[in-house]
């Protein structure tokens, strides 16, 4: 590891603490989740978030946006909006001069840093795919041209868990583009005065820069270059094996309470999220209990229980957190 790299991750325990506090101005909470938003962000992951009405997950975002002084971009997912109202559009314009008509390209929402793609399950899979190219190849193609989207590039979509009626499931391909699976709970009591209090007065809190999109990619770059012990490697992929029913690897116990396991991805998501995470505590190489923190995270939307789990009230957050056992 090059000893840039080591400074970068050195310096990167004081950045963290400097992009709470910012969030801190405005968001009551939320401790937990935030700490897991930074380590998928560092990480260069995607996140799918889950709660309730009225969580603060928009302020959250748009406020962790200003801290990180990204170009911030919010899509209402709605049964009609188009892939164009996503990726943009050509619009017939013409030239003044000439007075001849051409087709230009209006850049669509997508091109941001940060997208809050809320309520995303609201939209039909044609519309859903629309993200799928952006969130994999970080690029958009319109017609006969491919456009790059500019780095870093977040998708952090919010999904409504109460609300069945008129909803799309995501398909398995796209959930599993989704490094993080963060479920958003309510406040504590406490928490919840505080949130009352501060929200209706006046506010004051304005959130400054803590850190350039230039220097997240290098931070990014040298979490990379962060060397894992074998057994670290060889825990994440066993961990993973054991999700798979009906193989060699999988775990007696739990086999039959799953229907469909974890594909190579999550093996390597876990060891990236465990890289990222040992960074922010300014550690140079991540432990098993780094793996062991962020697997629910990264295991809960790709492990589908089997009807004989949902028969019996398992779900999938329940079977990971028997085999961690």
């Amino acid at each position: 590891m090059s000893s840039s790299n080591v400074e970068l991750i050195d310096k990167l325990k004081g950045v963290r603490l400097e992009i709470l506090n910012e969030l801190k101005k405005v968001i009551v909470g939320q401790d937990d989740v935030l700490e897991k938003i930074l380590i998928a962000l560092f990480a260069n992951g995607h996140i799918l978030l889950e709660g309730v009405p009225g969580l603060a997950k928009t302020l959250l975002i748009s406020s962790l946006s200003k801290a990180l002084n990204l170009k911030f971009s919010r899509i209402q997912f709605t049964p009609d909006l188009m892939p164009s109202d996503i990726t943009g559009t050509d619009i017939l314009s013409e030239n003044k001069s000439d007075g001849k008509r051409y087709f230009e390209y209006i850049q669509g929402p997508i091109f941001a840093n940060i997208i809050l793609a809320d309520e995303i399950n609201r939209t039909p899979p044609k519309t859903q795919a629309a993200l799928l190219q952006a969130m994999q190849e970080y690029e958009i193609t319109n017609g006969n041209q491919t456009y790059k989207l500019d780095q870093p590039f977040i998708v952090l979509a919010t999904q409504n868990p109460i609300e069945q009626e008129g909803t799309y499931p995501l398909p398995e391909a796209q959930l599993d583009r989704f490094m993080f699976n963060i479920i958003i709970d309510y406040p504590s009591y406490a928490e919840e005065i505080e949130i009352v209090k501060v929200t209706t007065k006046a506010q004051t809190s304005q959130i400054k820069p803590v850190i350039s999109g230039k220097d997240i990619i290098a931070i990014q770059r040298a979490i990379l270059d962060i060397p894992v012990s074998e057994h670290v490697f060889e825990y994440a992929v066993k961990l993973v094996r054991k999700t798979r029913p009906n193989l060699e690897d999988s775990d007696p116990e739990t086999s039959d309470l799953i229907s469909w396991g974890a594909g190579p991805r999550a093996s390597q998501y876990l060891v990236l999220a465990a890289k990222s995470r040992a960074a922010l505590q300014g550690r140079l190489t991540p432990s098993e209990d780094d793996v062991k923190f962020v697997a629910p995270l990264v295991l809960r939307h790709r492990v589908l229980p089997s009807f004989k789990a949902e028969a019996e009230g398992i779900k999938s957050t329940d079977i990971i957190n028997k085999l961690l056992k």
